[in-house]
């Protein structure tokens, strides 16, 4: 899987956007960049076409962390909400 990472900080906030499709491989880079964001992390998963069940699996865990996530299409966002146990839509 192929997957580009730009981080990038706004309004002292960083937001750490994927491009690409998100998998296991990726997943330790990533918990590498949220933990150096000392003052909080934003995942924006605009421009991700394709992720894997431990990618979903991470997105519920830094979601429980308190690490907010946006720009989340459908599919995912479902797929997520499944994983996390669930049963509303769209949240």
């Amino acid at each position: 899987m192929t997957l580009r990472i730009e981080r990038t900080i706004t309004r002292g906030i960083v937001v750490i956007r994927l491009i690409g499709q998100l998998g296991a491989e990726h997943l330790e880079e990533l918990k590498t960049l949220i933990i150096e964001s000392d003052r909080g992390a934003v995942l924006d998963l605009e421009e991700v076409d394709l992720i894997d069940v431990q990618g979903v699996r991470f997105l519920v865990s830094v979601q429980r962390d308190g690490i907010e996530v946006r720009n989340v299409c459908p599919y995912i966002r479902e797929w997520v909400n499944r994983a996390r146990g669930d049963k509303s839509e769209g949240s």
